[in-house]
Formats: C-alpha cells, sequence, structure tokens
C-alpha cells in the first residue's frame, strides 16, 4: 500500500483529506459524537498553530530582510494581487459554480503561501533557496494575523459568511494566541519536535483531516451535497487550474520585468502562486460556520492538489532546463 501510494500522481494526505470528505458523506458525526468532535477540533487548531509557531524561527524572517525586494514581491502577490484576482473573476466564476464555492475560491486567495513545497519546488528548479526559506515563513508568520483581517474586510456579510466580535475573539484564542505561545516556548520544544519530526508530522496532519472530517459532517447535516453538483466540481477544478497558469505566468512575467535573477524569478514564482492547505484549512474553522464550512474549503483542496502537480512538472522542467546549459 505504501508503494502504491508513493507511485500515486496525487499526494497521500489529499488522499487522506479526500477519505474524509467520502466517510463525512457516508457516515457523518452526529448527536453526542458531534458535539465531542467539536471539543476535539477545537483543541486540535490550537494545537496545530502551536506547532506551527514552535517551527517557525523568527530569525529566519529577520536575517533574511536584506533582500527585502524580493520577500516584499512575494508578499505582494500572495496577499494583494492574489485577493486582487480574486475579486475580478467574481462577474465570470460565480454564475457557473454558484455564491457558496465562489466565496471558497476567493478565500483560498487570501490565505498565506505554503512553507514546505514552495521550498521544495524552489530547491527542485534551483533557484534562490534561502530566499524561499524567509519569504515562506514570513508568509505565514504574517498570514496568521493578515488572512482573518482580509476575510473580515472582504468576505464578511456576504450570504452566510458572517464574522462577529465573537469570531474575532475566537480567532484570537483558537490561532493567534498558540501561534505566539509556540513562539515563546520554541526554545524549549524546538529541538523535541526536530527530533521527533515524522511523529509530529502526522500529528499536524491527523489533526487537518480530523477538521476536514468535522467540517463536512456539519455540512452533510446540512445538506451540502443537495446544493452541489458533479459538474459544480469540474468547474471548480477548471477554475483552479486555470488560476495556477495564470498566477504562475504573471509572477514570472513580473519578476524578470522588475529586473529579478533567474533564481529569485523561481523563489516569487513558486512561492507567490501557492497556497497553504495546512493553514487555510482550520483558519475556514474557526472563520465560518454551518454548512459553508464545507463549501468554502473544497475550493480550496482542488486548488492545493493542481498546484502541486502544476507545480512539480514546472520545477522539473526547470532543473532540467538548468542541467543542460551547465552540461554544455
Amino acid at each position: 500500500m505504501r508503494r502504491l501510494l508513493a507511485r500515486s500522481p496525487i499526494d497521500g494526505f489529499v488522499l487522506a483529506i479526500l477519505a474524509a470528505v467520502v466517510v463525512a458523506a457516508f457516515f457523518p458525526a452526529r448527536g453526542t459524537f458531534a458535539e465531542v468532535l467539536d471539543w476535539a477540533v477545537t483543541i486540535a487548531i490550537g494545537f496545530l498553530f502551536f506547532l506551527y509557531g514552535a517551527r517557525l524561527h523568527p530569525r529566519e524572517a529577520l536575517n533574511g530582510l536584506a533582500h527585502w525586494r524580493l520577500h516584499l514581491t512575494i508578499l505582494a502577490f500572495t496577499f494583494l494581487v492574489f485577493p486582487l484576482v480574486g475579486l475580478a473573476i467574481r462577474p465570470l466564476v460565480e454564475p457557473l459554480i454558484g455564491h457558496d464555492l465562489y466565496t471558497g475560491l476567493l478565500y483560498l486567495t487570501l490565505v498565506p503561501s505554503t512553507v514546505q513545497s514552495s521550498i521544495a519546488f524552489t530547491s527542485i528548479a534551483r533557484g534562490n533557496v534561502p530566499g524561499a526559506i524567509v519569504s515562506a515563513s514570513a508568509s505565514n508568520l504574517i498570514g496568521v494575523v493578515l488572512t482573518p483581517l482580509l476575510v473580515v474586510a472582504l468576505m464578511s456579510g456576504t450570504n452566510g459568511v458572517h464574522i462577529s466580535a465573537s469570531s474575532v475573539i475566537q480567532i484570537l484564542l483558537q490561532i493567534l494566541v498558540p501561534f505566539i505561545a509556540g513562539q515563546l516556548c520554541r526554545p524549549l520544544v524546538a529541538p523535541f519536535l526536530k527530533r521527533y519530526a515524522e511523529p509530529t508530522k502526522f500529528v499536524d496532519r491527523a489533526s487537518i483531516v480530523l477538521v476536514v472530517y468535522a467540517a463536512f459532517s456539519e455540512g452533510v447535516r446540512n445538506g451540502i451535497w443537495s446544493i452541489v453538483s458533479a459538474w459544480q466540481v469540474v468547474a471548480v477544478a477548471v477554475i483552479a487550474a486555470v488560476l495556477v497558469i495564470v498566477m504562475l505566468a504573471l509572477t514570472w512575467w513580473s519578476a524578470r520585468r522588475l529586473g529579478f535573477s533567474r533564481a529569485d524569478a523561481i523563489a516569487i514564482q513558486f512561492c507567490g502562486t501557492k497556497k497553504s492547505l495546512a493553514t487555510g484549512l482550520p483558519m475556514a474553522t474557526v472563520l465560518f460556520g454551518g454548512s459553508v464550512v464545507g463549501l468554502i474549503v473544497l475550493p480550496l483542496m482542488i486548488f492545493h492538489q493542481i498546484q502541486l502537480i502544476l507545480c512539480s512538472w514546472l520545477a522539473t522542467r526547470y532543473s532540467r532546463s538548468h542541467d543542460a546549459v551547465d552540461a554544455r
């Protein structure tokens, strides 16, 4: 089974998430189990962001500020250009997929960049790896605060999305406070997390799978599958693929026009176009309520897998072209 998953073009983590969706569709949490699950998800989200805080080294972001143009460009694509694109496509895509799924598309444009895959693809493509490390880390550090603020500014008041004062307090208690606690405890727990990297990685991924199961269970109880058709899911996948391709082209073109080197342009392309499933899913559970949660996270799940496939192909292509030049 492990070899089969290794050969699969779909990431094993995404397969687990899809499995959670299927299980929730047929066996949603109900009654007392649903109440216990809600408490478990609350604890899991807090622990998840504690781990994020404990893993991210603030010194990396501070030491890398010398290349401020690179980091500012990546952050601008992540938190400015992406949301503007999300708003601009509304007249085109909302009539096709409906308001709730469009809300999910807009939400995915607001979440921070990935860390591991952004750095990995930059490394494979022979890009600026130190720059990618700093920018991806900074994106997650800033995103803990900026993503909820962008959601409040751009999404509050839309149908099914209501950000109240209690929601803001919940954001602080479930996301920001654990994250800060993780940063403060980092000198104590970082060696342990480094020594047991694989087990802790399993714990945080299992937490996200639990979040997905809880979100989709609530959606099923509220009739999510009666309002989402197979055509809408296919349409979201096509839109997500086009969005990834457009952003990959835009980041590369802009980086070269701004005079960045090839290595810097690669870092900008991979860090500026990625969206974090690991951060976006638990945030959505805190920010949104009711059956709309399942619809909102669905586009992010689809986008995440598509970006991994396309960026993997592109990084390999860059690596081969780099090796060909060196061989001359």
